[in-house]
């Protein structure tokens, strides 16, 4: 494993717990790097799991989420909907604070989430805009940013 590597391994690692970086980064890893050599987005397997920002912190993609939803114990990174929202949320569409029937309470705002269904089923990935106590008590607003949804693969 390269260097640069292994420190988006230790960024995961520190982002979303130990052991998330092996679990995002296992198999046929291709970096994708900008001109100046900062690694942009990584693939495995021909899917980009992650982005890397210039903030420091990593962006899920799609697949990135099953990995994680796989490696990580529920609650963890995770914001659950019901049926009244899953087709809309499984479209692309933002998650509203009085969709969300449990949440992880360790999330904060700007936590790379993942959206699941009530049955486990994964829907989106994305960005807390609340935090979990928030999401719990609010009847309005927005809960989460979804970035990218199953339907959108």
């Amino acid at each position: 494993m390269n260097r640069g590597l292994e420190a988006l391994e230790t960024v995961a690692d520190y982002q979303f717990g130990a052991g998330a970086g092996a679990a995002l980064f296992g198999g046929s890893v291709s970096v994708r790097r900008t001109s100046s050599g900062r690694p942009q987005q990584v693939l495995v397997d021909g899917e980009r799991v992650i982005s890397y920002g210039t903030d420091g912190r990593v962006t899920l993609g799609i697949a990135g989420g099953r990995r994680l939803q796989a490696a990580l114990e529920p609650p963890a990174y995770r914001v659950v909907v019901g049926d009244d929202s899953e087709p809309f949320v499984r479209n692309g569409r933002n998650v509203f604070a009085k969709f969300v029937r449990e949440v992880d309470p360790a999330v904060r705002p700007r936590d790379e989430v993942l959206v699941e269904h009530y049955d486990g089923g994964l829907l989106a990935v994305g960005r807390a805009e609340l935090s979990a106590a928030a999401m719990r008590d609010f009847d309005t607003g927005m809960a989460v940013s979804v970035r990218e949804s199953i339907a959108e693969e």
